[in-house]
């Protein structure tokens, strides 16, 4: 038979009521009662009762993490270290719930008693209309990786369009200037950013903008693979191609092989995200290392504290990117 809260009281001569807030660290319950009787409870190998508890308290013990989409635009990686984060950081007596703003058709079923808090990886402006409705019923939430304009909100981003302008910085200091872009999904807010970086960095070092070189992807592979096919078609063929992200990268490293054309020796290859199998392609993938575990990790931490009513206000946080240099890259100066 398990050990019920009524079995540690009566040991611990107090109430219930006493085991319960001590318990749930209540600050009605001072230091020494909360001591003796959480050691009492370690002793019994008492389980505490969630059902029960979140009956009492009024809590789901459940946090959503939310995608804009799981199945159209969110690469496996991405995925994985969010959701990896995010668990993580929160505390083992919470379930996770993972979902897609795009699988539900209305959002009624999103409510203060099904979820103590949501994490929203938002990837699309069409998150707006969920962030506010979120808001508005009370939810405490915390926004990653889309920059918003709303100052009560905890809002954790990477800088992409300064990663993207490094990345591209780094094939006109190698001494390429036929640069083409793949973009990503068009509805993305990652996908502007990242093209924002790129022009700026075209824009500044006088390398000639071709909008025969500005290919739109969908952030898979085949996208980037069939994007690169169309370069390879071109009357001029750039020597080096930025992709939005590393899978569309590895996509068109296929597609450039499949053309006939040697990586980096005939065309260099640049992605954005560093995942894991960018390290082991071949040749392994120059890339920007985009802090996607750490903001999760951060944001699984954030909603938390909301949870347990620590004073906070609505903050925005920015986490740089880092160039990872690998071998996807040709220096042309010493090559030509």
């Amino acid at each position: 038979m398990s050990v019920t809260i009524k079995d540690i009281a009566k040991l611990a001569n107090v109430s219930h009521t006493t085991v319960s807030r001590a318990l749930n660290n209540s600050p009605l319950i001072n230091e020494e009662t909360k001591s003796k009787i959480k050691a009492i409870a370690e002793q019994l190998n008492y389980v505490p009762n969630y059902i029960a508890k979140s009956l009492v308290l009024d809590k789901s013990y459940t946090i959503g993490l939310f995608f804009s989409s799981i199945s159209r635009g969110t690469s496996s990686g991405f995925f994985f270290e969010t959701v990896t984060g995010v668990n993580s950081a929160i505390e083992e007596n919470y379930n996770l719930v993972v979902r897609g703003i795009d699988n539900y058709k209305d959002f009624t079923a999103i409510n203060k008693k099904r979820f103590d808090g949501i994490v929203l990886m938002s990837q699309s402006d069409n998150d707006n209309y969920f962030v506010y409705d979120v808001m508005q019923k009370g939810i405490p939430l915390v926004v990653l990786n889309r920059e918003l304009e709303e100052e009560a909100l905890i809002n954790i981003v990477s800088d992409d369009k300064e990663g993207t302008f490094k990345a591209v910085e780094h094939l006109i200091k190698n001494g390429h200037r036929d640069i083409a872009i793949i973009e990503g999904k068009k509805e993305f807010k990652s996908t502007q950013n990242r093209k924002d970086g790129f022009m700026e960095a075209l824009i500044h070092y006088n390398v000639p903008v071709r909008s025969e070189y500005m290919i739109k992807g969908n952030f898979d592979m085949k996208s980037g693979y069939d994007a690169t096919k169309k370069l390879m078609n071109l009357d001029k063929v750039p020597t080096a191609v930025f992709c939005s992200n590393d899978d569309m990268a590895i996509g068109a490293i296929k597609a450039a092989f499949d053309s006939g054309l040697s990586v980096p020796k005939d065309i260099s290859i640049v992605g954005f995200d560093d995942i894991a199998v960018s390290e082991y392609s071949t040749p392994s993938l120059t890339t920007v290392k985009r802090p996607i575990e750490d903001i999760s990790i951060m944001g699984g931490k954030k909603i938390i504290d909301i949870i347990n009513g620590e004073s906070y206000k609505g903050e925005k946080i920015f986490l740089k990117t880092k160039l990872v240099i690998r071998d996807s890259v040709l220096k042309l100066n010493e090559n030509s």
